[in-house]
C-alpha cells in the first residue's frame, strides 16, 4: 500500500513587524522551508510592516517530513538581507488539525549565522506534578548531517541544554542518519520557568576521540512566545493517505458517474474546489472528462429557471469547468496572455480613471486621457489576442464548450435568450479563466513576483473591463463604477468579434479529438533562460563557467540552444532522465543550481548542471521535470549534492566518481499545480474520504431516488439506490484500509522481533 503525503499552506499576511531599515519600516519576504530544504519564496512587500501576501502552494512529499518553517526576512538591496524571525510547525502539529491551520502565529527569533546542513526529529514535554518538575526530550533521529570525518561520515551525539542543566544521548558511529530512539529527562527548578525567554537548546555533535568536538547546528525552542518580533496569518493543512491497490478503487470508480448527484450534495462548499479538481482528473485519466462535465452541465442547465443566474454560483459544475480549464489550458493561457502581461509590468503607466483616486500635480483631465488611452491599446492587444486564438486552444476543451453550448440553446430557445448560449461559454472563458489571470499573474506563473502598486491597479482595471467584454457589454452603464465609462465603446465594439470567436471556437469535429492526454509530445511544458554549466571547462571561475541557454521541456525531451530562435537544439529524452536534484551552494559558490542526472544505453551516468536565477524557478523546473519524468524505470535511490572536484566529491569526500551517492533522492516531492500527472488511485482515495465524511448523510437519502434522471448523455445512466450502492462501497473500502493497516503492523512487529 502506497503513501502520498500532500502539504498545503498559504502565507496570508504579517502585522506588527519590527522595522529593520532607517526609514522606519522594513522589506519583508518570506522564506519556507520543508525540514532544512527551501520550497518557496513569496515576493516582497516594499515599506510594509503589514504585508500582505496572498501566496498558496501545495506539496506533494511521498517520503513525508518532520518540520514546515517560515522565515520572515528583511531584503537590502546592499549587503545581508536581515532575519526578522521564523514560525516552525511540526509536521504532528498540523496534522492534530483536521481542517488545518489558520491563525494568527507569533514570530520567533532565529540566528542568521547559523549554517548548518541536515534535521532533527525532536519531541520536547514539560512534565509537572507536586514533588517535581521536569524537561522530557525525545531525541529520536537526525539525517543528512554534514560530513566532518575523512570517512565522508560522522560520529554525532545530541546534548540538550536548558539553563545550567544538559544532558547527552549515546554516539553513533559512522553515519549522518543516525536513529537515537532516547528520552533525556533534566529534573528543573520551577524559579527557571518564570524567565520571560526561557529557551531549551539542542546541540548535534561530531564525536572525535583526538582532538574537540565538531559542532553539526544546534536547534533553540522557546517556551513562551511573545510576539515582539510580529505575526504571521497562515493556513496550513497536512493531507496523509494510504493508497489501496487499483482493484479496490474500481466499484467506486464503476458507481461515480451515477453517484455525482450526490457527491455535491455531501460534500461542503470549501472542499468542492478539491473535489472538482479531483473529478476532473479521473476523467480525464478515463478519457470521459467531456461526457462528465456534459452531465454536471445538463444538470445545471436543467435546474436553472432564470438564464440570468446560470452557473453564477459556486456549483460542482461550475468549479468542474474552472479547474479544467486550468488543467487543459494553462499553456495556451501563457501563449495567449503573457506578452501583453509582461508589457504592462514592463512599462508600470500610471494609469487611473476613478476620481477620487487622483493624485499628484497632474491635471485630472490629463490623467484620464492618457490613462483611456494606454487602457485601449492594453485592451484592444487582449481582446484581439483572445479572439485570434482559436486554432491555439485546446481541442477537448473546444469540444467541452461545445456541448455546453448545446445544452443551453436546448434549454433557452425563447428569442430574448439568443445571447444567453454566448453567455454561458464567455462566463466561464472570459470571467473565470482570463480575467483572473489578468489580476493576478503570479498566482497563473505568469510573472514570477506579484505587480507593484501601479501595475496592480492597471491589471485591475484590465480585468474589470475584460469582465465587462465577457458579459457581452450587456450590463455596461448599471454599475457604481460610471467612471469606466470611457472604455464601455472599445467594449460594445468587441462583442461581434467575441460571438464570432465563440462560433469558431466550437466549430470542431467531436468525435476527432482525443480526451484522454492532457500533454502531448509537441506541447512545450516550461522554458526560458537558465545557465548550463561548461562541462569542458573545469577549471574556470564560478562565474564564466555556466553559460546563458534557452530551455525547452516537454513530455519527451529537455532541450537547449543559444536562444529561442537557435536552429540547432541539444535534445536530452526525458525517458534517460534518473535523478532532478538541487546541489549544494559550496559546489560551485552559485546558489540556485540544479543536476539532471541522466543514463545512456551502456549505463553510465551524465550529469548537467544548471543554475536558476531565483529560488521559486529553482523549484519550478525541479518539480516540471520530476514530473514529466516521473513513471521512468531506472530511478536512482540516491545523489551527490556536491560535484567531484580535485579528485573527491565535495559532499561526502569519495575519491571514486562513481561511487553511490550519499544522499537519498527526492524524485516524487513536487509543487501541486494544473501540469500534475495524472493518478487515478490517488484521486480515488480523495473521493473516497469526501464521501466517507458525508456517510450519515447518505444514509438519509430514500431508497427509491432516480438520482440520474435528469441526464441526458448516454455514459451517464440513471440507477436507482445509487445511496445504498455507494454505502456498501465505502464500508468495503474501509475494511480494506483496516486490514492493509493491520498488516502493517503485524509486519513491522516481526522486524522488531526479528532484526
Amino acid at each position: 500500500m502506497a503513501k502520498n503525503t500532500s502539504l498545503y499552506f498559504r502565507i496570508v499576511e504579517g502585522r506588527n513587524l519590527p522595522a529593520k531599515d532607517v526609514s522606519g519600516t522594513s522589506d519583508p519576504y518570506c522564506i519556507v522551508k520543508v525540514d532544512n530544504e527551501v520550497v518557496a519564496r513569496t515576493a516582497t512587500v516594499w515599506k510594509n510592516l503589514n504585508p500582505f501576501w496572498g501566496e498558496e502552494y501545495t506539496l506533494h512529499l511521498p517520503m513525508g517530513f518532520h518540520s514546515l518553517s517560515f522565515h520572515v526576512m528583511d531584503e537590502d538591496t546592499i549587503g545581508h538581507d536581515d532575519v526578522i524571525g521564523k514560525i516552525t510547525l511540526t509536521k504532528e502539529a498540523i496534522g492534530a488539525q483536521a481542517k488545518g491551520l489558520d491563525c494568527w502565529l507569533n514570530l520567533t527569533k532565529v540566528d542568521p549565522d547559523e549554517e548548518v546542513q541536515g534535521e532533527i526529529h525532536l519531541g520536547l514535554e514539560l512534565l509537572k506534578d507536586t514533588e517535581k518538575i521536569s524537561l522530557r526530550c525525545q531525541v529520536i533521529e537526525a539525517r543528512d548531517l554534514a560530513p566532518r570525518d575523512i570517512s565522508g561520515t560522522s560520529d554525532p551525539f545530541t546534548r540538550v541544554i536548558f539553563n545550567n542543566h544538559s544532558a547527552e544521548t549515546s554516539i553513533i558511529k559512522k553515519t549522518r542518519f543516525p536513529h537515537w530512539g532516547e528520552t533525556l529527562e533534566l529534573e528543573l527548578d520551577p524559579e527557571e520557568l518564570r524567565e520571560e525567554e526561557g529557551t531549551v537548546t539542542v546541540q548535534v555533535w561530531d564525536w572525535d576521540m583526538v582532538g574537540k568536538n565538531d559542532f553539526l547546528g544546534k536547534l533553540i525552542l522557546s517556551f513562551v512566545f511573545s510576539g515582539k518580533l510580529g505575526a504571521l496569518r497562515l493556513k496550513v493543512r497536512l493531507v496523509e493517505d494510504q493508497i489501496l491497490p487499483s482493484m479496490y478503487y474500481q466499484p467506486l470508480i464503476d458507481l461515480l458517474v451515477d453517484a455525482l448527484t450526490m457527491l455535491e450534495e455531501v460534500t461542503t462548499v470549501e472542499s468542492r474546489q478539491d473535489v472538482a479538481m479531483t473529478l476532473v482528473k479521473i476523467y480525464l485519466g478515463q478519457g470521459l472528462v467531456v461526457p462528465f462535465l456534459d452531465y454536471l452541465n445538463t444538470r445545471e442547465v436543467n435546474h436553472t429557471t432564470d438564464p440570468n443566474t446560470l452557473f453564477r454560483s459556486n456549483s460542482l459544475a461550475s468549479k468542474a469547468m474552472e479547474q479544467f480549464m486550468k488543467a487543459v489550458g494553462m499553456l495556451y493561457l501563457h501563449e495567449v496572455l503573457k506578452p501583453i502581461i509582461n508589457r504592462i509590468f514592463d512599462e508600470k503607466k500610471y494609469i487611473e480613471l476613478d476620481p477620487i483616486s487622483f493624485k499628484g500635480a497632474v491635471s485630472e483631465a490629463e490623467v484620464r486621457d492618457s490613462s483611456v488611452e494606454l487602457l485601449q491599446s492594453y485592451l484592444t492587444s487582449i481582446i484581439e489576442s483572445i479572439v485570434s486564438s482559436v486554432d491555439q486552444c485546446p481541442p477537448v476543451m473546444r469540444v467541452a464548450f461545445k456541448q455546453l453550448h448545446k445544452r443551453v440553446e436546448e434549454q433557452f430557445t425563447e428569442p430574448e435568450n439568443e445571447d444567453v448560449k454566448y453567455l454561458a461559454i464567455s462566463g466561464f472563458f472570459f470571467l473565470r479563466f482570463f480575467a483572473p489571470a489578468i489580476l493576478t499573474p503570479k498566482l497563473f506563473q505568469l510573472r514570477d513576483q506579484h505587480a507593484d502598486t501601479r501595475t496592480s491597479r492597471t491589471l485591475l482595471l484590465l480585468a474589470k473591463a475584460l469582465q465587462s467584454v465577457g458579459n457581452l457589454g450587456l450590463q455596461l452603464g448599471h454599475g457604481k463604477e460610471q467612471w469606466m465609462a470611457p472604455l464601455h465603446p472599445i467594449i460594445l465594439r468587441s462583442v461581434a468579434s467575441v460571438k464570432d470567436f465563440l462560433d469558431k471556437l466550437i466549430d470542431i469535429d467531436h468525435d476527432t479529438v482525443p480526451q484522454r492526454a492532457v500533454f502531448t509530445a509537441s506541447v512545450t511544458v516550461k522554458e526560458g533562460f537558465l545557465h548550463k554549466h561548461k562541462a569542458e571547462g573545469p577549471q574556470l571561475l564560478s562565474r564564466f563557467a555556466f553559460k546563458k541557454r534557452y530551455f525547452w521541456l516537454t513530455s519527451e525531451t529537455l532541450s537547449y540552444a543559444k536562444t529561442p530562435d537557435w536552429q540547432v537544439r541539444s535534445s536530452i529524452p526525458i525517458q534517460c532522465v534518473c535523478a532532478v536534484e538541487r546541489v549544494d551552494e559550496n559546489a560551485f559558490q552559485q546558489q540556485n543550481v540544479m543536476q539532471v542526472i541522466t543514463q545512456d544505453n551502456d549505463g553510465q551516468l551524465h550529469t548537467m548542471y544548471i543554475q536558476c536565477k531565483n529560488v521559486n524557478e529553482l523549484n519550478q523546473w525541479l518539480s516540471a521535470i520530476r514530473k514529466v519524468s516521473i513513471y521512468n524505470e531506472r530511478m536512482l535511490p540516491s545523489f551527490h549534492p556536491g560535484v567531484h572536484r580535485s579528485g573527491k566529491w565535495t559532499c561526502c569526500l569519495q575519491a571514486d566518481r562513481a561511487v553511490a551517492g550519499c544522499s537519498r533522492t527526492h524524485s516524487a516531492v513536487t509543487l501541486g499545480d494544473w501540469s500534475d500527472p495524472l493518478d487515478p488511485d490517488v484521486e480515488t482515495q480523495t473521493i473516497y474520504k469526501q464521501l466517507l465524511q458525508g456517510k450519515d448523510k447518505l444514509r438519509l437519502v430514500p431508497e427509491n431516488v432516480l438520482d440520474g434522471a435528469e441526464c441526458t448523455v448516454q455514459q451517464m445512466k440513471p440507477c436507482q439506490g445509487i445511496a445504498a450502492r455507494l454505502l456498501v462501497v465505502i464500508e468495503d473500502l474501509e475494511q480494506a484500509h483496516a486490514t492493509f493497516q493491520r498488516r502493517e503492523k503485524e509486519d513491522a512487529t516481526s522486524v522488531i522481533m526479528n532484526p
